[in-house]
């Protein structure tokens, strides 16, 4: 960071999991963090309390990224707290499986709406707001590259997402903007966890040669490096945050 210029950071779900993990780390590196959330109003304000008492600057922002006018209006209350944005890290999304035989119009169209519908949302505020020298990471998933089976209505969202990465970086030539993916593993959140039962969750474990789900640090820790100073170089690129899985 700059002197006493923080930059600043809009997280997008971010009230818990993964995006509660980078939101802290960003903070604790030196951001100022707008915490997007949805419908998690309470989670986010107490994240907010958390990174606030820890010595961060840190503020909530209520959107449904599915909305572009409620993008619009995050991106201007950040502009209006902070005087401009920085970093954007796309991490909202919604999972739902199905075989493609069994998934119906609400699982595709939701799964659309928020992953990539609203990706497109965030990205297209980012490319017009986000000032010179920002980073843009996108959150796609290994399940892209794995295509098991009941996986693709969400890995087709996230394979667009990946899609709109490479492209983007090309888009913001001349303004220093670097724009990449994450792609996490097995990961041990509420998303992936709810409803599978344990046998499941101990062979996911077991899928990486590191033999470990893994933790929204591991997650966040790829993210504030391609955020940060030491990721200035890495452009267009999709991280594959695994374990080693593919």
């Amino acid at each position: 960071m700059d002197g006493d210029t923080s930059k600043v950071a809009i997280v997008t779900g971010a009230s818990r999991g993964i995006g509660a993990a980078i939101a802290k780390r960003l903070a604790a590196d030196g951001f100022t963090v707008v915490i997007n959330y949805a419908g998690r109003a309470a989670e986010a304000e107490a994240l907010v309390s958390k990174i606030d008492a820890a010595g961060g600057k840190v503020i909530a922002a209520q959107a449904d990224i599915s909305d572009p006018a409620a993008v619009a209006r995050m991106f201007d209350a950040a502009q209006t707290a902070f005087g401009g944005v920085d970093v954007l890290v796309n991490n909202a999304g919604i999972m739902k499986l199905a075989s493609i035989a069994d998934s119906d119009d609400a699982l595709f169209n939701s799964q659309v709406a928020t992953n990539l519908k609203g990706s497109f949302n965030t990205l297209r505020e980012a490319a017009k707001r986000l000032r010179w020298g920002g980073r843009i990471v996108n959150l796609s998933s290994s399940v892209v590259g794995l295509y098991q089976p009941t996986y693709a209505v969400y890995a087709a969202t996230k394979a667009g997402v990946e899609a709109m990465t490479h492209v983007l970086a090309k888009e913001l030539r001349g303004r220093n903007i670097a724009v990449n993916a994450v792609a996490p593993g097995p990961t041990a959140t509420a998303l992936f966890l709810d409803g599978k039962p344990q046998q499941v969750i101990e062979s996911l474990a077991k899928l990486a040669p590191l033999e470990r789900l893994g933790q929204p640090e591991d997650i966040a820790n790829a993210v504030a490096f391609l955020a940060g100073p030491d990721g200035a170089w890495i452009n267009g690129q999709v991280l594959r945050v695994n374990g080693g899985i593919i």
